[in-house]
């Protein structure tokens, strides 16, 4: 007996008017309890640091855009400062410094992203083990300093190191013919002394870069010029006596610290 099928007619059940509408708002409904809920939980494990955003510095300061993990570049520490501050959920920022120093250019790179920062949020640093020379140019520029009792920090000065293996080019028999368009064109080449033309040219490049140095600073922070232009470096529990951090606390009390300071505002405006 042959096998054989029966059709009848396709009936097509066409959704009701307005349907296809409530089962839209119905997703639209759950997405945003589930967004809420993520939100809501975001608020309650972050509460200490709701509206602070951190930008660290940490590294040798380099003008430009490097961050390698022993240098930190300006465009980096800059960029990241101007995104915050124009973040309009972002109500302070803290600004994170571990550094020996470096360029005296990508430190003036720095600040003018942090001056331009602080004209919209407060801006806070908070020192870790080092904040010396031109981090603490940086650093001086901050609304307030926090800094751990041995933190080394000040640090203020200009050096500029060069190096002379002539001896030894000349006991090893090298030598090195320079042909050059001017006097000090070869300036600080390591194959020979440096003139006392050229001696007296460095110190006034240094004398110069230092004196900008130490004025901004002490115009930023009140801060007797004695007790910072000899170069040395002062711990953190010592830099608090002359002004040269606010307070002594850790990367939470910046944090703290800095919402208090946006709070503050808040209510003055």
């Amino acid at each position: 007996m042959d096998e054989y099928t029966i059709t009848g007619p396709t009936i097509i059940v066409q959704p009701k008017p307005g349907s296809r509408l409530k089962w839209l708002l119905l997703v639209l409904f759950a997405l945003i309890v589930f967004a809420g809920a993520l939100i809501g939980g975001y608020y309650l494990t972050h509460a200490d640091t709701h509206g602070v955003t951190v930008v660290r510095m940490e590294g040798t300061i380099a003008s430009g855009d490097v961050n390698d993990g022993d240098s930190i570049g300006s465009e980096v520490v800059g960029d990241q400062l101007r995104e915050a501050a124009d973040d309009p959920m972002v109500e302070a920022i803290v600004l994170r410094v571990n550094s020996p120093g470096g360029s005296p250019a990508g430190a003036q790179e720095i600040i003018e992203d942090l001056d331009y920062a602080k004209t919209r949020k407060p801006v806070v640093v908070s020192m870790g083990d080092m904040a010396t020379s031109a981090a603490y140019y940086v650093s001086a520029h901050a609304d307030r300093i926090y800094a751990d009792p041995d933190t080394l920090t000040a640090g203020v000065g200009v050096i500029w190191r060069f190096s002379d293996i002539s001896s030894w080019m000349h006991n090893e028999g090298y030598n090195l013919s320079v042909v050059k368009s001017g006097a000090f064109k070869d300036m600080g080449s390591d194959s020979r002394p440096m003139t006392p033309e050229e001696q007296a040219y460095a110190e006034k490049i240094v004398n110069e870069s230092f004196e900008n140095f130490i004025g901004d600073v002490t115009t930023q922070r009140v801060i007797a010029r004695s007790d910072i232009d000899d170069g040395r470096v002062i711990r953190g529990a010592d830099a608090v006596k002359l002004n040269i951090v606010d307070q002594l606390g850790n990367l939470n009390d910046a944090i703290a610290g800095a919402k208090e300071i946006a709070e503050s505002r808040s209510k003055s405006s």
